[in-house]
């Protein structure tokens, strides 16, 4: 058997990174046979320095951080990259036009699924710099799907809890709440699903605790790189 491609994963923020290496091992069993799973290699800086980029809207050096991971992640062996962290792809231009490697980008993949779902209109949740940026209006766009952002107050509360809980693997219980709510308020909107836009979200919200039917990024992006890292290791790849 041919063996699969090696994924690179640029990290960024440690919870959502972590989550997606796990789908990536455990759900490689499922297509490769039990303890199977892709090679995988990760490259993470010290999250403080994204912050301050996105503190004072620094796309190129956001890009720089990013491409210091392909370049490692390239040297370590690593076929194709992806990034689970929606945010920083705001600087994913800027990385396409000098990367050593090619990728598979978050939001096209969710996009591409919410299209195949047969959604119309979709919510878009994240940190206020995700929800701010045309990351998931311009991949939602291009499948022909509608988008909403939720209401600036709401924009900052859940920041707000992205920032200073779920990237430390926590969350209190008022602010699951308070995310529940949000997304209860998209659904009032007119929403038929919602984008999980921050890879931690996915830690505490799912389709059995939300309004709306819920659109992972940080799994989707798992199983679309387990999928075509093994495509050529599997019969016809």
């Amino acid at each position: 058997m041919t063996q699969p491609l090696h994924i690179g994963i640029v990290g960024c923020s440690a919870e959502g990174a972590a989550l997606c290496y796990r789908t990536l091992c455990a759900e490689g069993a499922q297509r490769l046979g039990a303890h199977r799973h892709p090679q995988v290699s990760m490259h993470t800086p010290s999250l403080h320095r994204y912050v301050e980029c996105l503190e004072r809207g620094d796309r190129a050096e956001i890009a720089e951080l990013m491409l210091d991971s392909a370049r490692r992640l390239q040297a370590a062996g690593a076929d194709f990259l992806i990034c689970p962290d929606n945010t920083i792809h705001q600087a994913f231009d800027l990385v396409q036009a000098a990367t050593p490697l090619p990728w598979l980008h978050i939001a096209h993949e969710v996009a591409r699924e919410a299209a195949a779902r047969g959604y119309r209109r979709v919510g878009i949740t994240g940190t206020a710099w995700l929800v701010a940026s045309e990351v998931y209006p311009q991949a939602l766009e291009a499948q022909g799907l509608a988008w909403l952002r939720p209401r600036e107050p709401e924009r900052q509360a859940m920041g707000r809890i992205i920032m200073d809980e779920l990237v430390y693997g926590r969350c209190q219980a008022d602010s699951v709440a308070k995310l529940q709510a949000l997304i209860a308020s998209l659904a009032a909107r007119g929403c038929d699903a919602v984008v999980l836009g921050c890879t931690e979200l996915p830690l505490v919200l799912n389709d059995g605790n939300s309004a709306l039917p819920t659109l992972d990024s940080t799994r989707l992006l798992a199983r679309a790189a387990r999928d075509h890292a093994i495509a050529r290791a599997l019969p016809g790849g």
